[in-house]
């Protein structure tokens, strides 16, 4: 892993293709989990620090922060902080690429299904999938729009988000906050 702090070289990145990196889940004497974020996967920066949405100019930390979810800025190094709030972060496919489109439409269903098994075992009262594409592919649902979804996965309720990546230029940060904060009116917290 690369040290905290330390952006990774392009050796490193290439060397994190393909790694996986764990979900952040809370542990006995946090909370309950209120949210369950699913990015897509890992970007390679990601997997070479170990910490999620973990490259520079990634919105997720400030949009989560500015939405209300967390007190303070987190830096990625600090994803563990999430539990004490009753959030976590999973991806759905866990291969880490240079980008999304690197994955199959196959890794993203089968992604799909084990957030089912992810979501049955941790019942989070929401799950927010960052990803409008990814969320079409892996649950069969080609008409999705972002926000909350008809869907429930048990007792959870299914949000989709906007990717928070620095890719996704056609949403703005400012939008980004109000449609977290949407889904924070509904989880509490």
């Amino acid at each position: 892993m690369v040290p905290v702090g330390r952006l990774p070289d392009r050796d490193e990145l290439e060397r994190a293709r393909g790694r996986t990196i764990p979900d952040v889940l809370p542990g006995p004497g946090d909370p309950p989990l209120r949210v369950l974020f699913c990015g897509i996967n890992p970007g390679l920066v990601s997997a070479a620090t170990g910490h999620h949405f973990a490259r520079p100019g990634n919105r997720f930390w400030p949009v989560l922060h500015e939405s209300g979810f967390t007190p303070r800025l987190l830096r990625p190094d600090e994803q563990d902080e999430l539990a004490r709030c009753g959030l976590g972060i999973t991806n759905m496919a866990p291969r880490a690429t240079a980008r999304a489109d690197e994955l199959t439409d196959d890794e993203l269903v089968a992604g799909g299904q084990r957030l089912r098994e992810l979501v049955g075992e941790h019942r989070p009262d929401r799950l927010a999938v960052v990803g409008i594409g990814a969320y079409r592919t892996a649950f069969g649902r080609r008409d999705a729009v972002v926000g909350e979804q008809d869907e429930r996965l048990g007792g959870t309720g299914v949000w989709v988000l906007p990717n928070p990546s620095g890719l996704n230029a056609h949403w703005s940060r400012a939008a980004m906050v109000a449609e977290f904060a949407r889904l924070r009116a509904v989880a509490g917290g």
